[in-house]
């Protein structure tokens, strides 16, 4: 039996058990009431927009959700249990907004959730054949968007931004930061330090080059003797913006990383047992560090914190799209413009957003159409993403969200370096995350839009 013909039979037996069930049982709302507890709230609104979400959004977007009495037909069990599994891959609502209340919803929670309203492309059509009631109202609607504009300004606003960009969905780089400059000035040094390594041979700076964009701009890294890594090293700029490090997200912060590469045999091939030895032979990188971090000078601990705060220092503002939403009208030109709202339609700001356009949340490739099989090679551990280090098989392909700030300089693109064409990892994106249509005159303008966000870093132009 094909497809077409399940659901026509699946649709008739929805309609005739609409006739014969009392229309109480068919309703939702008291199965799932409560169990959007809330995040931190910012206002009473809170309260309506959490009724909202549970009465439309629940079934299909929190693990556990109590279902209507149909999800055990035989047909439309193995449906809504697909569309399920899809809807929890694309927004985790019950992790996005946080039951315990002590943390904010997160950029990417609020970018998919406007997304959704502003394409009122949820809930899906077969959904509201048994909840007729489950379209967004005109009124829920507008609720839902000025909060998320709420909640956007109250949290996310970069300072100075043009007040009509508030709420915008990406926000610019801030023109500055307040470092310690001795602490960046000793990290600076570390950073580019190849003692660290097992042969004194590399450094922090071997794979994320500052002169290309942060990266090595090669498909692998080459690490100690020769050896080549498995998976394309992010770039370090305004890294210290995302919310965890590497691409399988198993570090923390950018202090937790550090300590990565030094351990790593392919890598700097060593242990900080060996690496210390050579610091402390160096009488005055001892005594910076004493200078610096006078209960217990030169440590390892120290070590990594400090290359940490240099990192922290590596952003890369006034990019010509920052100028505009920090109010230069003619920074950028109307068909970047164009290819910016493009952008948001076909949903890439859905996770593309925030202050790097990324680096919030983990996502699946090939969330759509399988990238794997295409791609033609064998599917590789780097390829399982963030299953590799939380076990977790809703994780399996999930990888953290790369920044697109610089990336006419960071290239090659994915986490498996594919290709060094900007254009083509646009299509690659549009083609398997999406079932938006686009078109080439949509990927012209959307990589116009890209190269909007090539920054400075002190002062020169990312080249």
């Amino acid at each position: 039996m094909n497809k077409s013909k399940r659901v026509i039979i699946l649709l008739v037996l929805l309609v005739v058990a609409a006739i014969l069930m009392p229309a109480s049982n068919l309703v939702i709302k008291p199965r799932n009431a409560g169990m959007i507890t809330g995040p931190m709230p910012i206002d009473v609104e809170w309260s309506n927009i959490a009724g909202i979400l549970e009465d439309k959004c629940v079934v299909c977007h929190v693990p556990g959700a109590d279902l209507p009495f149909y999800a055990s037909f035989p047909i439309a069990k193995g449906m809504m249990q697909a569309d399920i599994e899809e809807g929890l891959d694309f927004f985790d609502m019950a992790d996005a907004i946080r039951h315990s209340g002590e943390e904010p919803i997160s950029e990417v929670a609020l970018a998919k959730m406007e997304f959704v309203v502003d394409q009122a492309n949820m809930p899906p059509a077969r959904y509201l054949v048994m909840h007729w009631d489950g379209k967004l109202t005109e009124s829920e609607q507008a609720d839902l968007k000025a909060w998320i504009r709420k909640y956007r300004i109250q949290l996310y606003q970069t300072e100075g931004v043009a007040e009509e960009f508030a709420a915008e969905v990406v926000q610019p780089l801030p023109k500055a930061l307040e470092l310690d400059e001795a602490m960046v000035a000793l990290g600076n040094k570390l950073f580019h330090d190849p003692r660290l390594s097992g042969d004194d041979t590399i450094s922090c700076a071997s794979c994320h080059d500052l002169a290309k964009g942060g990266t090595d701009q090669a498909r692998f890294s080459t690490g100690i003797d020769g050896q080549m890594g498995d998976i394309n090293a992010p770039t370090v700029f305004n890294a210290g913006y995302a919310f965890s490090q590497f691409w399988d997200g198993r570090a923390a912060d950018l202090k937790e990383q550090a300590d990565g590469p030094v351990n790593n045999p392919i890598e700097m091939g060593t242990t900080w047992d060996e690496v210390m030895p050579k610091l402390e032979a160096d009488a005055e990188l001892v005594e910076t560090f004493k200078a610096l971090f006078p209960e217990d000078g030169l440590t390892s601990d120290n070590v990594m914190e400090a290359i940490a705060v240099f990192e922290s220092s590596l952003i890369t503002p006034n990019s010509r799209f920052d100028r505009y939403l920090y109010g230069e009208k003619d920074a950028i030109t109307a068909e970047e413009l164009a290819g910016y709202e493009r952008f948001k339609e076909i949903g890439c700001a859905g996770c593309h957003c925030g202050i790097i356009l990324g680096g919030a949340s983990y996502e699946q490739i090939g969330r759509k159409r399988d990238y794997f099989v295409d791609r033609g090679d064998d599917f590789a551990t780097p390829d399982q993403g963030r299953f590799n280090f939380s076990k977790d098989e809703r994780d399996m392909s999930k990888f953290k969200v790369p920044t697109l700030r610089n990336l006419v300089v960071t290239h090659p693109y994915l986490h498996d370096g594919t290709t060094s064409d900007l254009r083509e990892a646009v299509r690659i994106m549009a083609h398997y995350q999406f079932t938006t249509p686009y078109t080439d005159a949509d990927l012209d303008q959307i990589v116009a839009f890209l190269k909007t966000l090539t920054g400075e870093y002190n002062g020169q132009l990312l080249q």
